[in-house]
């Protein structure tokens, strides 16, 4: 099995760019979603961290927002219990599509929670800033605030791109999308 990480900035594409090669994809996004949604674990995990924010089962976004805001050492605690969590998510993923050619990886902090692994082939989704915020504020659950704080936690986008073995440059365009990715499919 070869896995291919996707990077790239918030908003950039890469979940979409993801789902254009064709081969299971792993969205931690998804999985923290479903966490907040059915896991009773997690929630009073969160509860016992942040019982000023988290009081309902399933946990709702505006809980975990007004936690984040009010506190950058609250996104810490969450993260710290959520990460492990969609680690082990990642690894039941791992082990259920083994015998699959390719399996790809849309975890936003990939490099951040060394969650890759030295052969892992890091594709690099770049996209121009104002196509990003473009796409970012036409979402209705968009909040400047909590963008500028999850950017704090990230490695610089430079990095990024410097450790990446390919490069996409989604113009947001559907056609140009999947060629890129048939492309890289072809050199590996």
């Amino acid at each position: 099995m070869i896995r291919i990480g996707i990077l790239g900035d918030i908003g950039s594409g890469k979940s979409y760019i993801a789902r254009c090669f064709g081969y299971p994809v792993f969205n931690a996004d998804k999985e923290v979603s479903k966490l907040y949604k059915s896991d009773l674990k997690v929630f009073k995990k969160l509860k016992k961290s942040l019982p000023k924010f988290i009081n309902s089962f399933p946990i709702s976004k505006i809980e975990i927002t007004k936690a984040i805001l009010a506190n950058q050492n609250n996104l810490k605690k969450i993260i710290k219990i959520i990460h492990q969590e969609v680690r082990n998510k990642m690894n039941v993923f791992l082990r259920k599509n083994k015998k699959k050619k390719f399996i790809i990886l849309d975890i936003p902090l990939l490099l951040e929670n060394k969650i890759n692994n030295k052969r892992d082939i890091l594709v690099f989704v770049e996209s121009k800033q104002s196509d990003i915020l473009r796409k970012l504020k036409s979402r209705n659950n968009f909040n400047k605030e909590l963008y500028k704080k999850f950017k704090r936690i990230q490695l610089p986008i430079s990095y990024k791109k410097k450790k990446s073995h390919y490069i996409i440059k989604n113009n947001f365009n559907k056609k140009s999308a999947r060629k890129n990715v048939k492309d890289i499919l072809e050199r590996i």
